[in-house]
């Protein structure tokens, strides 16, 4: 893999739709802040010029591999079932076997291949992602962790063959493999996703815990799923609807009476008639 800014790039883009809102909702499916997000896209910009001794031959970029391992974790350990936390490593493993093989057979020198190999890895690093773990958070988790066990497993190969040469875990040109397959991985899941939810009318629920269905909905699902609360009705059951009729019956019957008191007969001889 060879060396080229675009990983740079991409992350200056990324954080341009952070700043303006329009990468909230896939945020919000990583348990990502706005805010967060834009501190790990810095540190990890910074950290892609920082490599950490692991011995004589080894090293760990921090912004390609420690930064990334880590939020790859935390995002797998958001999930919402063992299920998926489980699928997430599963496609890691499958995903790097992948690159490995697609190493194997087509190579890595941009002079051999019709497109160079720091796009064709990305995108099949990103396709098998989607492909085997299907959601946002496991196919991001996939795309991120498999570059790197690539790189452990080109370090393994070369300890037990013996073959001199430096392995920069997460560095070189593995940084923009890294943030190129992430970035691809969520896209495809994303669009694809949101499409199959739209013409579904939302998630699938059906077999589905309630602890996924809350990750993946948010809050929203969280209110949706709390019991709604009884309204008190407007006009109390103990009071009857009707009184002011009933005042209204009152006042009648004191007319009434009045007039019959001025109807008294007696009042009548007394008036001569």
């Amino acid at each position: 893999m060879t060396g080229f800014p675009i990983g740079l790039t991409v992350l200056i883009i990324i954080s341009v739709l952070i700043f303006f809102g329009l990468a909230h909702r896939v945020l919000d499916r990583l348990h990502l802040s706005d805010k967060t997000a834009l501190v790990i896209i810095v540190a990890m910009a910074v950290g892609s010029f920082i490599d950490i001794p692991l011995g004589a031959r080894t090293s760990l970029n921090v912004g390609g591999g420690l930064i990334p391992i880590g939020l790859a974790i935390y995002v797998l350990s958001r999930a919402g079932t063992s299920r998926e936390w489980g699928r997430g490593v599963f496609a890691a493993v499958v995903t790097a076997g992948a690159l490995y093989g697609a190493n194997r057979l087509i190579g890595a020198d941009p002079e051999t291949m019709a497109i160079d190999p720091l796009y064709v890895y990305p995108l099949i690093a990103g396709l098998v992602a989607y492909l085997i773990g299907r959601s946002r958070r496991t196919a991001f988790v996939a795309a991120t962790l498999g570059v790197v066990l690539l790189d452990i497993g080109l370090l393994v190969w070369q300890t037990r063959t013996g073959i001199s040469g430096t392995v920069a875990i997460g560095g070189a040109g593995a940084f923009d493999t890294i943030v190129l397959a992430g970035v691809i991985a969520v896209l495809l899941a994303e669009l694809i996703g949101e499409t199959r939810e739209r013409l579904q009318g939302g998630p699938a629920e059906t077999g589905r815990p309630r602890a996924l269905l809350e990750n993946l909905r948010g809050s929203s699902l969280r209110t949706k799923l709390k019991p709604v609360p009884e309204k008190k009705p407007m006009f109390s059951t103990t009071e009857p609807v009707n009184k002011p009729v009933e005042k209204d019956n009152d006042q009648d019957q004191k007319g009434r009476s009045t007039l019959a008191q001025n109807d008294n007969p007696n009042d009548r001889r007394d008036s001569g008639v």
